[in-house]
């Protein structure tokens, strides 16, 4: 199994009510039930006030690299890959466990 993190900081001057980010938050939470290769899948607001959070995370997981590699191209996951980009910057990180 993969497990694939997704760290999202929003833009200077973009809020969470931004209906642009509203959008983008509720395409990701549908996104788990679109994507046959998605075993696990959550994402959430943080709720941290430290500096050095990020804003809006996602946690998932999928078989193998192949999975991850159909989940990216996803056309479901590149629309919403397509809203965050006019809005956020993003870190991500996948390990195997």
């Amino acid at each position: 199994m993969i497990r694939h993190l997704v760290l999202f900081k929003l833009d200077e001057g973009v809020e969470r009510d931004d209906p642009r980010v509203v959008a983008g938050a509720d395409a990701f939470r549908a996104l788990g039930g679109q994507v046959e290769e998605l075993r696990f899948w959550e994402c959430a607001w943080n709720i941290s006030d430290r500096p050095i959070a990020y804003d809006f995370a996602i946690n998932s997981a999928v078989e193998d690299a192949a999975a991850l590699k159909r989940y990216a191209e996803h056309p479901a996951h590149q629309a919403c890959v397509a809203q965050w980009r006019e809005f956020a910057t993003w870190v991500i990180a996948d390990y195997e466990f």
